[in-house]
């Protein structure tokens, strides 16, 4: 039941974002619409848009058709720099590294649902890709975000996840990126 449940909303984030890119007067992402046959081939030029990313505390709602639950994602904020009884640095064997923590928060609206920190990963503009520490400290920022927790109608869950970072680098987004999505979904970190 947890694994289908997870399944069930990783791929309903899917759709949703998939559907949010879409403009008023565009049909759904799977949608068929009947209309003129063109023989003329696509424009090299078009391509798809992406959806511009989420800001921080704006809220992704999907809902499962299996099993009716709804649920709603947020990342609310970031933070670089965290110090703990161990330095990035020394724990990786790493140099120039640091902590950093971002806060994240899920609900359940309806159903039950699971969360887990290991999809949240930071993205670079570079290309790389952080994901959270495996490590955790007792001093590190509270409250923690659980490894794994159900989530009952009408609670949420909600803590930082700490990540071992560049201390030169600021990630520019933070993605959710579960397996079963057609992408992640993304929020952006500001700048400062």
């Amino acid at each position: 039941m947890r694994i289908r449940t997870t399944a069930v909303l990783a791929t309903s984030l899917a759709v949703l974002a998939l559907s949010a890119c879409n403009s008023p007067d565009e049909p759904a992402a799977g949608s068929t619409v009947a209309g003129p046959v063109s023989s003329a081939p696509p424009s090299p030029s078009t391509s798809p848009t992406r959806a511009a990313p989420l800001a921080f505390s704006q809220t992704l709602t999907t809902s499962a058709a299996e099993d009716g639950s709804v649920a709603t994602a947020t990342v609310i904020g970031y933070q670089q720099g965290v110090t703990a009884q161990q330095g990035a640095d020394e724990e990786n064997g790493t140099d120039g590294y640091v902590w950093a923590a971002v806060e994240l928060k899920v609900c359940s609206a309806k159903g039950t649902i699971i969360t887990s920190r290991f999809p949240w990963v930071l993205s670079y503009s570079d290309g790389a890709r952080i994901e959270p520490s495996g490590t955790t400290f007792g001093d590190f920022p509270k409250p923690e975000y659980p490894i794994e927790a159900t989530v009952k109608e009408g609670d949420c869950v909600r803590g930082k996840t700490v990540y071992a970072v560049p201390a030169a680098q600021r990630p520019a987004k933070v993605l959710y990126t579960t397996k079963l999505l057609a992408e992640p979904a993304e929020w952006a970190v500001p700048t400062a």
